[in-house]
């Protein structure tokens, strides 16, 4: 059942029993599952936390776009802390890291608590996310990983429904009184049962490599990015003034020096969190930039269709999951069947599933353009829409794009695209999000909210429109790279 690495790579000092793998897998897939639940179940409770904190419009944004950029930011380093120190061990803290911060959030007194702890959420998640895969790797043989891996997907797909519908009931039952709070309140007691049952069954393994972290391009990169998001969001507050270009143009000098610092890292011979080399692989390349376009759009839409479905006609949360729940599951639909024909037709399917999802949108424009209330099925369908095409098109974007990378890069370039993907999250918040919260500033009615979504809805769906045609360089079908 699992392979017999040498002590380098921590093998066990007795033989693992199946039954003890199954349970090492589900231990770490509960882990993911809290993950992606907290990517998606505040955008629901959105509303109601901003009413209870009294938080502005740039502090739900931050409460959101804060958890996706240091999860970013953990990426980075995660992994490669797990590859040094022992994945189990890194898990393990992560987990118990999560779980902190969590019950934290939960008794956050003001929004900028919330936002703090938000991001030590997504810092903690950052080191535990990574070393799932390197724990099923250590765990499976070769040959049953597929099945590990599938398993992992399927729990991706049963957070993306149960997010929204968790985030609502949680927040509409007013669950002992806490509301908005059981959101994060029911980490808790799910992390303390993992870490138990973790201790025990989990596997330890490390990488051969004695490379030290590149901890100062790691901070480098976070700092950069920080600075390009920072004015944007508080665009509402601060308005454009030279305090703000200046910090975009100081996240840019960041970013630059981060570029040339991994650049003479890579020239001595050490391992960098990114290797500008890969920048010269058309493929990869483009591949960045089709992540960035394709996942900046997904975070904004859910947070401003929250935020309109409740605020702009008058949904409770519950009812604001049950709206959204067509699309998840039109997103569980597809992604089987994208991942089965990716190794013929990836690139066919991506650019599909982004067409899709730019013609969904449309359609939600013109039933929310006049600000009425276009009623339930109307937006079911439309969302139902988008999911089939989100369900072929992300499950499978990191593996078309890295079918353009050599074997030897793989590892790394994956590494690089997985935290590429939250930041084009982060950023898509920070700007559609501004596009909408600056729209609806002081709205006298409730239909200034289906004006300010339409909006968006239309700048998004031209962002798929690009998308796709960015797409059209990428590889025409994904690959498998073998460890």
């Amino acid at each position: 059942m699992t392979d017999s690495p040498s002590p380098r790579e921590g093998a066990r000092t007795t033989e693992a029993t199946p039954t003890l793998v199954a349970t090492a897998l589900l231990v770490v897939l509960f882990g993911s599952f809290m993950d992606l639940l907290d990517a998606t179940i505040v955008t629901v409770a959105a509303p109601a936390i901003a009413r209870d904190l009294g938080a502005g419009d740039d502090q739900i944004q931050w409460t959101i776009a804060a958890y996706t950029l240091a999860l970013g930011a953990g990426l980075i380093t995660g992994g490669r802390l797990g590859d040094q120190y022992g994945r189990k061990r890194l898990f393990m803290i992560g987990l118990a890291g999560f779980m902190v911060t969590s019950a934290l959030c939960a008794l956050a007194v003001d929004p900028g608590m919330l936002i703090g702890m938000r991001a030590g959420q997504g810092l903690t998640a950052g080191i535990m996310v990574p070393q799932v895969f390197g724990i099923i790797r250590a765990s499976f043989a070769p040959g049953e990983r597929a099945k590990a891996f599938g398993a992992y997907g399927a729990v991706q797909g049963l957070a993306s429904v149960a997010g929204p519908l968790l985030g609502g009931l949680l927040v509409d039952t007013d669950l002992f009184g806490l509301g908005w709070r059981a959101i994060f309140w029911i980490n808790v007691p799910v992390s303390i049962l993992a870490l138990i049952v973790g201790a025990k069954a989990l596997p330890e393994s490390r990488s051969a490599s004695t490379a030290r972290l590149d901890l100062p391009g790691a901070l480098l990169a976070a700092t950069g990015i920080l600075l390009l998001l920072l004015p944007i969001i508080q665009t509402g507050t601060w308005g454009w003034t030279w305090a703000g270009y200046a910090l975009l143009a100081a996240g840019i000098i960041v970013l630059a020096i981060f570029l040339a610092y991994e650049r003479r890292l890579t020239g001595r011979g050490s391992e960098p969190v990114f290797d500008p080399a890969l920048l010269r692989i058309r493929a990869f390349a483009v591949g960045l930039s089709a992540s960035v376009l394709f996942f900046g759009g997904i975070g904004s839409y859910f947070l401003t269709l929250s935020v309109y479905l409740q605020n702009g006609t008058g949904r409770t949360a519950w009812e604001t999951g049950l709206v959204i729940l067509p699309y998840a599951l039109g997103s569980i639909i597809t992604s089987g069947l994208g991942v089965a024909l990716a190794a013929k037709a990836g690139r066919t399917l991506l650019i599909t599933g982004s067409l899709t999802i730019a013609a969904s949108q449309l359609v939600l424009w013109y039933v929310v353009k006049d600000g009425d209330d276009p009623g339930y099925w109307l937006l079911a369908l439309a969302l139902f829409v988008g999911g089939l095409g989100l369900g072929l098109a992300a499950p499978i974007l990191v593996n078309v794009v890295l079918a353009g990378v050599p074997g030897r890069d793989a590892g790394a370039a994956g590494g690089v695209l997985s935290t590429v993907n939250q930041i084009g999250g982060a950023a898509g918040i920070a700007v559609l999000g501004t596009v909408f919260f600056t729209s609806v500033a002081g709205a006298p009615v409730l239909s200034d909210y289906g004006h300010a979504f339409s909006i968006v809805l239309i700048v998004s769906a031209a962002l798929y429109l690009i998308t796709a045609l960015v797409m059209l360089a990428l590889p025409k079908a994904a690959v498998e790279h073998v460890d």
